[in-house]
């Protein structure tokens, strides 16, 4: 008996390797950069982490067009480190978190910033300002095996080549082990999974015919050209 619908697994390209990584989830941190978190109009301070989600099929690769997406006029950018987890688990405790993760990449967090707010104001969610298509740009994951742990190092984003982000990993207020750590508590933990860790300060619209890029030292860059809605 064949499925009722042949669906195929979104997947994310692996840093020169023919094989590619299936994505089963995606978990975003919110405001996990201080700087990002005054310019939101919230306290830094180290609250626990909140986590919000965007679906697998929202990823979208470096250099593919996207389209400026409906309902939004001002969407945003959202540079950020991605971290891509190898082997599942539960209650992963902090100084075991790292074993966890298989992998890093450089992402972008498209957001329709003005949908967002609005659901913020009316007590509403706001899973459609953050999952929609073409939502999440994610390049080529690296193997932490080649690249180490990045726990400090600098990450920007550039919009028609001018720097609009540009902070350090170091000062992400929690860190990756936390961040697995505190997901993990939450939800099972399973291979595929992909975590955003938050993006810093600077955050801003783009319009149709931007590029935007994004780098971080040690995994290099990705870019995305808005185009014309379809």
């Amino acid at each position: 008996m064949s499925a009722l619908f042949d669906l195929a697994t979104p997947t994310v390209a692996l840093f020169e390797r023919a094989e590619r990584w299936p994505v089963r989830r995606i978990f975003c941190v919110g405001r996990n950069y201080a700087a990002h978190a005054r310019e939101m109009g919230k306290d830094p301070d180290r609250e626990p982490p909140f986590f919000f989600t965007k679906p697998a099929d929202a990823v979208v690769e470096s250099g593919v067009p996207v389209p400026y997406p409906p309902q939004t006029s001002n969407l945003h950018f959202e540079g950020e480190l991605v971290v891509a987890i190898g082997r599942g688990g539960s209650r992963v405790a902090e100084d075991d978190a790292l074993d966890h993760v298989w992998g890093y990449a450089v992402g972008n967090d498209l957001t329709r910033r003005d949908m967002q707010a609005e659901a913020k104001t009316m007590g509403r969610p706001w899973d459609m300002a953050k999952g929609f298509d073409h939502s999440a740009v994610i390049g080529p994951i690296r193997a932490a095996k080649d690249v180490g742990h990045l726990a400090e190092g600098p990450i920007q984003t550039r919009v028609n080549g001018e720097v609009k982000q540009d902070a350090d990993l170091h000062e992400l207020i929690w860190s990756v082990p936390e961040v697995v750590s505190f997901l993990s508590d939450t939800i099972l933990l399973c291979a595929g999974d992909l975590i955003m860790t938050g993006t810093p300060a600077g955050v801003g619209a783009l319009q149709s015919g931007d590029t935007c890029t994004v780098a971080i030292e040690g995994l290099g860059e990705i870019s995305t050209t808005i185009v014309d809605p379809v």
